[in-house]
């Protein structure tokens, strides 16, 4: 049997940049579940939208549960639907994007998926706008509703992807590309390697000093991407 090797994209600021929608919809489903404006929001890079409600929540004197957090996920998910048109106009898959999802889809036994704290129904939209879905395998990735700490969403898509392929998936047949830190601890800590890239809020400095030892300043550089993932993925 062939074993597959798994690629987890991270999805805001390594492969698109709502532009600030993403935290207008936010503050409407905050707003919407909890009965308060949301006048400030919780550090969100690389943290699960899970643990973002929670904290966001705490800043405006408010206690949550799981199921503030669900009504807060489905009002999140349907304020993405009602402004998708927006979302798309404002903005923008990442330079390379688009063609780092379509060179990787070409090495064999290679299945890409995401890690993201996103919950799946939004990472699902995001992707869809920007028409960067079509690579992407659903149904072993692991998303914000999953687990509050982003290491152990590794975990929980590589135990996925061995259950729907019926096949041991260790953390050597994975690799996690992210633009934050906080991606890079995850990746270290699950062990699995990490392709950082320096697309977002933090610098190549930054995430060489998280850990990272491949750092790419955008996607847009395809040859060396595609040579650091067939690198990492080889046994």
């Amino acid at each position: 049997m062939t074993a597959r090797r798994i690629v987890l994209w991270d999805i805001d600021h390594t492969l698109i940049d709502t532009r600030g929608v993403g935290r207008e919809l936010s503050a409407q489903a905050f707003e919407q579940v909890t009965g308060v404006p949301m006048l400030k929001q919780a550090k969100i890079d690389g943290i699960t939208e899970s643990v973002i409600f929670r904290e966001t929540a705490k800043l405006h004197g408010l206690q949550t549960d799981r199921h503030d957090f669900e009504r807060f996920a489905s009002a999140l998910t349907k304020a993405h639907l009602a402004r998708a048109s927006e979302l798309r106009e404002r903005g923008h898959a990442l330079p390379g994007a688009a063609a780092a999802l379509d060179a990787l889809s070409t090495i064999p036994d290679v299945v890409q998926t995401v890690l993201t704290g996103n919950v799946r129904m939004v990472a699902e939209i995001k992707l869809q706008v920007f028409d960067l879905d079509r690579h992407i395998r659903w149904d072993i990735g692991a998303f914000g509703e999953d687990d509050d700490v982003r290491a152990e969403l590794v975990r929980i898509a590589l135990g996925r992807a061995a259950s729907v392929f019926g096949e041991p998936v260790t953390v050597g047949d994975a690799v996690l590309i992210g633009d934050t830190p906080a991606d890079v601890e995850a990746a270290l800590e699950s062990g699995v390697p990490v392709i950082a890239v320096a697309s977002g809020r933090s610098s190549v400095d930054d995430l060489r000093s998280a850990g990272a030892v491949h750092i790419l300043p955008s996607l847009a550089d395809i040859d060396s991407l595609v040579a650091m993932v067939q690198e990492a993925l080889t046994p």
